[in-house]
């Protein structure tokens, strides 16, 4: 199996000698996903983190109104999960989604813990992920606050082009708290422009 990604990954933060890289390997589990299959749905069991091979994918809120809240995307080399109901092993409050044909590594609850037991420097490397993610949405709130949906949507353009390209109008629109059409009426004057 080709692990060459997700240990590039976890080389950025901490370094692994050659049986820590086979112990971590050992306690992955491959997945594959269809464009529009559910990876997670809200109210199930939430007992896994996943590392991104290739594709992309969609952690979305469903509101009692039925519109859908977008709250992440996650590409390839991007780690994904319903953070809070995997830590706390509580039922997803999220849905995931994936946007395209998709191929993961799982790790589940009861294997991070063991991991953590057995190569304690994986704490410190998910500590590093969650303090990036934490940071990553304190500056989203902010961008929340602090500028107009014109202004959020060039932002993240900017930020994430691969994930712009991947993305449909109407779940970036609702990643940015705006309208899709309100998105598409900016885009269109954009362009004119």
């Amino acid at each position: 199996m080709d692990f060459e990604l997700i240990l590039k990954n976890i080389k950025k933060h901490i370094a692994l000698n050659e049986a820590e890289k086979r112990y971590f390997t050992s306690q992955l589990r491959e997945r594959s996903i269809a464009k529009k299959e559910m990876l997670l749905e809200q109210g199930n069991s939430c007992r896994n983190i996943y590392f991104i091979r290739s594709g992309s994918l969609r952690a979305f809120y469903p509101t009692q109104e039925g519109k859908e809240s977008t709250i992440m995307f996650g590409i390839a080399d991007w780690w994904i999960t319903d953070m809070y109901c995997f830590i706390n092993q509580k039922p997803a409050l999220l849905n995931i989604e994936a946007l395209e044909d998709s191929r993961l590594w799982s790790l589940d609850y009861n294997r991070l813990q063991n991991l953590f037991i057995e190569i304690p420097k994986f704490e410190r490397f998910f500590r590093i992920l969650m303090q990036n993610a934490y940071c990553r949405e304190q500056l989203r709130a902010l961008d929340n606050i602090t500028f107009s949906g014109a202004e959020r949507y060039t932002r993240f353009v900017e930020k994430y082009p691969l994930i712009s390209e991947k993305i449909t109008q109407k779940d970036l629109a609702s990643y940015l708290g705006i309208t899709p059409e309100f998105l598409s009426s900016f885009k269109r004057k954009k362009e004119a422009t």
